[in-house]
C-alpha cells in the first residue's frame, strides 16, 4: 500500500437540499470514528448527487466488511495520522447493487449484484499497461485516499465494479477483497502438490489455509500465538498448528520448525505464506523453508525487522515474491471459480455480522480477538 500523505479534496458546493445519506466518516483526528446520519451523497463528475459520470456507476451498499485498515483507522495508529484525510467516508470490502450507471457504461446495468476491487487507477502508468495495475503507480484506494464504502451509497469507476455470480451469498461478497489478498498470496507461491507453512493466521491467514487446501496443498502448517486461531486453522485444513512463543511462555519454542522437518524428509516446507508481519515469524518462517524453497510475504511489519539475508535467501537459493493487493482481474476470476466451486470454508471465519449503527462493538470484537471477520449490515440482503 502506497504511504504518501494524501488530502481531502475540497468540497464541491452542494443546494442545501441536496440528498444525504447515512456515512462512517473519520470526523477527527483522533481515536474513533463517526456515524453521521446526513452526510452528503457522492457527486459524480456530473457534479451533481447521484448522478454517475459516463464512466461511474452509483451502488447501494447492502454489506461491508470491516478489515485491519479500517482498524488503524478507527485507533488512529502512526500509520493512519500519517496517511488517512480527515473527514474521509471509511470502508473498502462490500456488496451492493448498481442503481445508476454512467452515459458510457457498457458492462453494468442498473440491478446488477456486485462488488468492487477498491483500488482505483487510471490505467495509464507502466504497470497498468503490463498487466499488473495491482501496483499501479498512480493507485487510489477506496476508504483511503477517496470515499470508501462505509455509506448507503458508493460513487466508483465502471472498470472497478465486479457483477457477482449469483451463486456467490452475501456475507461471502461482502469480503471479496481480503480474500483476493489470500488467493494472491496462494496461487503466487504455485501450492499444488506441496507442503505449505503459513506464518500468522489472522483474518487473510485463516482464508489462505482453506485456499491452499483448495488449490491442492499437499500438507498444510500453521503458526501462531492465539489458541483459538490455531484450533479453527485446524478445522480448515491445516495438519498441525503450532504456538511459536518460547517455551517459557507456554509456546512450542523452535521444535515445531524440527518436527515439520521430520515430516517433510528433513527438507522443510516448500512454500512459506508469511502473514504475520512479525519479525519473529519471518525468521522462524525462512528457517522452516527448505532450501530452494518459495517464500511469498504478505504481512507488514510494524518496524524494519532485522533478517538474515545470507543465510535465509542468499545460500538458500529461496524464491521470495512480494505480495501487495490483488491482481486485477485474475485474482477475482480465481476466487470466483473457488467460492462457486463450494471448496472454501468461510463461515467459521466470518464470526460477526452487526446492524451498521453497531460499529463501535464491531471493532470492540477486532480488537478484543472475539471476532475475526466481521460484516456491518448497511441495507439488507441484496436479493
Amino acid at each position: 500500500m502506497p504511504v504518501a500523505v494524501s488530502s481531502p479534496a475540497a468540497p464541491a458546493a452542494r443546494t442545501t437540499n441536496a440528498p444525504t445519506m447515512r456515512a462512517l466518516v473519520k470526523a477527527s483526528p483522533a481515536p474513533g470514528l463517526d456515524l453521521i446520519p446526513d452526510r452528503p451523497a457522492p457527486l459524480g463528475s456530473t457534479g451533481r448527487p447521484l448522478e454517475p459520470g459516463p464512466t461511474e456507476v452509483l451502488i447501494r451498499v447492502h454489506k461491508a466488511g470491516v478489515c485491519g485498515t479500517d482498524r488503524h483507522i478507527y485507533e488512529w495508529d502512526d500509520w493512519a495520522a500519517s496517511r488517512i484525510p480527515v473527514g474521509i467516508v471509511t470502508g473498502h470490502e462490500f456488496v451492493g447493487i448498481v442503481e445508476k450507471v454512467g452515459s458510457a457504461c457498457t458492462r453494468v446495468t442498473p440491478g446488477t449484484r456486485c462488488s468492487a476491487e477498491g483500488h482505483i487507477t487510471a490505467w495509464a502508468d507502466y504497470n497498468s499497461r503490463t498487466g499488473n495495475a495491482h501496483i499501479a503507480s498512480d493507485t487510489k484506494i477506496l476508504g483511503v485516499d477517496r470515499d470508501g464504502i462505509f455509506a448507503d451509497y458508493a460513487m466508483i469507476p465502471e472498470s472497478n465494479v465486479w457483477p457477482l455470480d449469483p451463486r456467490i451469498p452475501d456475507r461471502f461478497a461482502a469480503v471479496m477483497d481480503p480474500l483476493g489478498n489470500a488467493v494472491h498470496t496462494v496461487m503466487a507461491a504455485g501450492v499444488s502438490a506441496r507442503t505449505v507453512l503459513i506464518t500468522g493466521v489472522g483474518i487473510i491467514g485463516l482464508m489462505a489455509v482453506t485456499v491452499a487446501r483448495a488449490a491442492g496443498a499437499s500438507r498444510i502448517y500453521a503458526t501462531d500465538t492465539n489458541p483459538a486461531r490455531l484450533a479453527l486453522a485446524r478445522k480448515l485444513g491445516a495438519a498441525a498448528a503450532f504456538n511459536p512463543l518460547p517455551e517459557s511462555k507456554g509456546g512450542d519454542g523452535d521444535r515445531w520448525i524440527d518436527a515439520i522437518k521430520r515430516e517433510t524428509r528433513g527438507d522443510g516446507a516448500d512454500v512459506l505464506l508469511e502473514m504475520s508481519g512479525s519479525p519473529i515469524a519471518l525468521d522462524q518462517g525462512f528457517r522452516a523453508l527448505r532450501m530452494g524453497g518459495t517464500a511469498a510475504l504478505l504481512g507488514i511489519p510494524s518496524r524494519a525487522p532485522t533478517f538474515d539475508l545470507t543465510n535465509h535467501v542468499v545460500f538458500k537459493g529461496a524464491t521470495v515474491l512480494g505480495i501487495n493487493g490483488r491482481r486485477m482481474w485474475e485474482t477475482w476470476y480465481q476466487m470466483e471459480n473457488l467460492l462457486t466451486s463450494g471448496r472454501l470454508e468461510l463461515d467459521d471465519i466470518i464470526t460477526h455480522e452487526l446492524p451498521l449503527a453497531q460499529y463501535r462493538r464491531a471493532f470492540e470484537l477486532m480488537q478484543s480477538g472475539e471476532g475475526i471477520k466481521i460484516v456491518l449490515d448497511l441495507n439488507g440482503p441484496t436479493k
